[in-house]
């Protein structure tokens, strides 16, 4: 992977490191790209049972770098291509694809700042741990632009469509506090913890019960956009499946001797 996104896997926890931190990690081509990869690599990778997204520097994200973007922006002009936005296809839908769809569980350690994509990327996981010193700004209208990198499909899960409405058309800076009010983190802890509480979190799924999480997620994606009919269905199939599974015999004898189950992710 290029050095703009660092990856490394241990113990069947992959973690992805943005690391642009003089540029605040915002999203050039070259990390565009390398955030792409690696997202899409742990998403295949049978070993990886968890994936913990975090960042180097005072800031998580703040998503598209706008220099590159407005010399795209001249570049199209000149051209008459219209290339730039391409990014949102190319770039933006395939990591947060990869992000909210891979079966196996994502934890955000949002050490600073999430911005626009950034904030995208932030949302699109499914579990956030945030640094007290950290915040968040959907920022698209403050560019004349409408939400992408998933935010208008995530946010309003997350606190509801009227609250979504209001911080996309009225875009300002979201406090770590405000957003634990709101939501948006799960966890909120002191910034001199944060690496150590998110990889805490995300080791914790990753020695988990992989496929029961993988079915969480799918139920909870479901149920969102289904009748409680069709869930009902939806968690009967699911349930089949979690319960045929290795991990759940391997729980219930440990409930039976009053152990603690070790998973293996099958």
């Amino acid at each position: 992977m290029a050095d703009t996104v660092l990856y490394e896997v241990t113990d069947g926890l992959a973690t992805i490191t943005i690391n642009r931190p003089d540029a605040m990690n915002a999203m050039n081509t070259e990390a565009k790209v390398a955030l792409r990869d690696a997202v899409q690599a742990a998403a295949a990778d049978p070993a990886v049972r968890a994936v913990l997204l975090t960042a180097t520097g005072r800031a998580f994200c703040v998503g598209q770098d706008l220099k590159e973007h407005i010399s795209s922006l001249a570049a199209d002009r000149e051209s008459g291509t219209g290339q730039t936005m391409s990014t949102v296809r190319e770039h933006y839908n395939p990591i947060v694809r990869a992000l909210t769809e891979m079966p196996k569980p994502v934890v955000a350690g949002v050490n600073g700042v999430a911005a626009g994509a950034g904030a995208g990327f932030a949302f699109a996981a499914d579990y956030r741990v945030v640094a007290d010193t950290a915040a968040f700004n959907t920022s698209f209208a403050g560019v004349a632009l409408t939400a992408d990198s998933g935010v208008s499909w995530t946010l309003p899960r997350l606190i509801g469509q009227s609250r979504a409405a209001d911080l996309l058309l009225f875009p300002r800076s979201i406090s770590a506090q405000e957003a634990f009010d709101l939501g948006i983190a799960n966890k909120l802890v002191p910034a001199a913890d944060l690496a150590a509480e998110a990889a805490k979190v995300a080791r914790t799924l990753a020695a988990g019960p992989t496929l029961a999480y993988a079915a969480l997620k799918e139920s909870l994606a479901y149920g969102a956009g289904h009748t409680l009919g069709e869930t009902l269905e939806k968690e009967d199939e699911l349930q089949a499946k979690a319960g045929a599974s290795q991990d759940h015999t391997i729980a219930v004898q440990a409930f039976i001797a009053k152990e603690k189950p070790q998973y293996v992710g099958r």
